[in-house]
């Protein structure tokens, strides 16, 4: 668990409790699928910080229009 994700976690455990005290069957599945969705952003929190984006800006084309000369 990367400290990117931890965020996400900590609310998905906190979700699932609640589905689990829930006693309306619909609300304790929708608290459960709220918890799968935050485990889901935790996955992809810890991807995106494992990634190095760099951006590099395309290089302008002589003849375009924009370019102020």
């Amino acid at each position: 668990m990367s400290a990117a994700g931890d965020h996400y976690r900590a609310k998905a455990l906190e979700l699932f409790a609640k589905a689990e005290a829930e006693s309306d069957p619909a609300m304790s599945a929708e608290f459960e699928h709220l918890a799968i969705a935050f485990t889901r952003l935790a996955e992809q929190a810890e991807r995106n910080a494992r990634t190095d984006v760099t951006y590099e800006p395309p290089v302008p084309k002589l003849n375009d229009p924009e370019i102020d000369r």
